[in-house]
């Protein structure tokens, strides 16, 4: 068994997916499919059930995915042990990123990060579950950090920080009944179509608590996944949504009115804890906390 074949299980676990998990190892797909071919041969059971259009894992591979994330672990330890003998941090971060991070320009941060620590290759991984995908993912160990906001449920080993914090904002057409109000209540939302986020985003719980608080349960066909999408669908009339204010920024033929009574939306650094880190992940996570300190200030 190498590590080589643990990594490219690892990725097609992760991806459940044998194309997407070759794509983030950068090896063509034939060779990851030969490597676990090779490695189910080795151990002498299927880890993959590949019956269907879309793989899982068996029983037998979800009880080895755990053992072999522990044996990358501990290699990466070991390659760790050294590094200062040649005095440049190295290694791979792979860090789960937002549709928004509010008033943080995230690209900015890595080119700041990549030219003080170019032997660092770092990998971005957004999630359709939003927060709630990549919290599992840094309790599992498939992600050493990520940006979150406002989970519901913290899972056990994952520590939180609060990085920033902002209002969110309602957004409409200049010609919308509101758009002249200088704050609304939420229950002035009543009669609204209004726009969701996918479930576990942040906003998306924030909106929905408000509402249920309010005894409210507002008209809201469109279930949204990205920022750009949701202003098109209010600037064409389709209806109005909550959103953070540095996004509604970002949309200036809109308009954007207070609430009377805040919803603050929080941008969270979640990892796991500081021994589970390498050291080019502690260095991204201090990089990010620096960032925010000075957005914040």
């Amino acid at each position: 068994m190498e590590i080589r074949q643990l990594e490219y299980f690892v990725a097609v676990a992760d991806e459940l997916s044998f194309s997407r998990g070759a794509a983030r190892v950068h090896v063509v797909q034939s060779a990851v499919s030969t490597a676990v071919s090779k490695l189910e041969r080795e151990l002498g059971v299927t880890l993959f059930d590949r019956s269907k259009l879309r793989i899982t894992l068996t029983a037998a591979g979800i009880t080895f995915l755990a053992e072999a994330r522990a044996t990358l672990d501990a290699a990466r330890r070991a390659r760790e042990s050294v590094t200062g003998f040649h005095g440049r941090l190295s290694g791979t971060v792979e860090i789960g990123i937002l549709q928004s991070s509010g008033a943080i320009d995230v690209p900015a941060v890595l080119g700041r990060f990549h030219r003080a620590h170019p032997l660092v290759s770092v990998r971005l991984r957004q999630s359709t579950a939003g927060s709630a995908g990549h919290l599992a993912a840094v309790a599992d160990g498939s992600l050493e950090l990520a940006l979150v906001t406002l989970p519901d449920k913290r899972p056990r080993g994952v520590t939180m920080q609060v990085l920033l914090d902002e209002p969110l904002v309602f957004l409409c057409r200049p010609d919308h009944r509101l758009a002249d109000r200088e704050q609304i209540a939420i229950t002035d939302l009543a009669a609204e179509t209004f726009i969701r986020f996918t479930t576990g985003w942040g906003i998306r719980t924030l909106a929905d608590r408000a509402f249920a608080d309010a005894d409210l349960e507002p008209v809201s066909p469109y279930e949204v996944g990205d920022l750009a999408t949701t202003a098109g669908l209010v600037r064409h009339g389709l209806g109005t949504t909550l959103i953070p204010a540095s996004e509604a920024a970002r949309f200036s033929d809109l308009r954007a009115v207070s609430l009377e009574s805040p919803l603050l939306w929080q941008v969270l650094l979640a990892t796991p804890p500081p021994d589970r880190m390498s050291a080019a992940a502690r260095a991204m996570a201090d990089a990010l906390r620096r960032t925010f300190e000075n957005v914040a200030g």
